[in-house]
């Protein structure tokens, strides 16, 4: 049966680049979905490949679309430009959606005062950090579940009012990778006293979660400066948000607090006192996570201290590499 304009509800925006390992699995889980085709499109939105991820895309029964290489927030723009659904979907071409996964994702906007919806992660993947990066997820998607409305919803799992998307410019395309650009949009968002709400049930599997501590440490290092960016836009945010555990913020200034003046103490003795309370601060602020890792996965509890005190490094010294960058710039 043809698709009508009519008869689509929802449209579902991949942006993808050089993604001919994933891509497949990507689409294949998408045109099994628990709802009638007829509702949904799916669009294809190729960020200048290099590789077969256009060929592959095309040999399905989606709607393909190549453009230059602008990064992903250009690329989902274009695809909610493209869009015939009056409520737009993202995921990543790196994720399989459960089966049941746009039905979910709708199932919030029965309630009209719902502007966006947030989906959840999960992964089979069996590599330590990888599980660890999963019990990361899994600790906020407790804390979202206490909020009647959110302000983050990550575009691996995301839908919007297309009305309400465009009406916020889409995301901002000066953010040239995928990082943080959502996080822009979902501020935005909240700041204009939108209702975005999580669905824990709205599942999609990550085939790429961080296997190994350098790949894991380096997107932390990422996420840290570009984070810092959105932040200057809305500066109140990083008092609190809704996604992200206050613990995260100790943990940071008292790890790089720690280090600093055991350093210092090689010059100033009794400042290794002060080092030596800031590092025990740090091991108490783990004990949480750690305990509730534990009951999931026993490894990734015992390990929790050691990934906590490389994702606190990784993010600090991003955001004090944006503060080294902003100052220099300043000059």
């Amino acid at each position: 049966m043809e698709k009508t304009a009519t008869a689509i509800r929802a449209s579902v925006i991949v942006p993808a680049y050089n993604a001919e390992n994933t891509i497949s699995l990507c689409i294949y889980a998408l045109l099994r979905q628990s709802c009638p085709q007829e509702m949904y499109e799916i669009i294809i939105i190729d960020d200048g490949s290099t590789d077969r991820t256009g060929e592959i895309a095309a040999s399905y029964p989606v709607r393909y679309y190549r453009k230059p290489n602008g990064g992903p927030a250009s690329a989902r723009n274009m695809g909610a430009q493209k869009a015939q659904g009056g409520i737009i979907l993202f995921t990543d071409s790196d994720c399989a959606p459960e089966e049941s996964w746009i039905e979910e994702m709708l199932r919030p906007f029965a309630d009209t005062n719902v502007s966006a919806v947030k989906g959840a992660y999960r992964t089979n993947q069996r590599q330590l950090t990888a599980r660890f990066a999963q019990v990361e997820f899994e600790e906020r998607f407790d804390l979202l579940r206490k909020s009647e409305s959110i302000d983050m919803v990550d575009t691996y799992a995301a839908a919007f009012r297309k009305d309400v998307f465009t009406g916020a410019g889409g995301f901002d395309e000066s953010f040239p990778v995928a990082n943080n650009e959502d996080t822009d949009l979902s501020y935005k968002l909240s700041a204009a006293g939108h209702k975005m709400v999580f669905n824990g049930n709205a599942i999609v599997y990550h085939l790429n979660h961080p296997a190994s501590v350098l790949r894991y440490g380096r997107i932390k290092f990422q996420r840290g400066f570009w984070r810092m960016v959105v932040y200057k836009r809305y500066p109140g945010k990083m008092v609190k948000d809704t996604y992200t555990p206050q613990s995260l913020k100790i943990q940071i200034m008292a790890l790089f607090g720690s280090v600093s003046l055991f350093v210092l103490s090689a010059f100033i003795h009794t400042v290794a006192y002060a080092a030596l309370l800031l590092l025990i601060m740090f091991l108490l602020s783990t004990a949480r996570f750690s305990l509730f890792a534990f009951k999931q996965d026993k490894a990734i509890g015992i390990l929790s201290p050691f990934f906590i005190a490389l994702r606190a490094s990784s993010i600090g010294l991003g955001v004090l590499y944006y503060m080294i960058a902003g100052a220099l710039k300043l000059k």
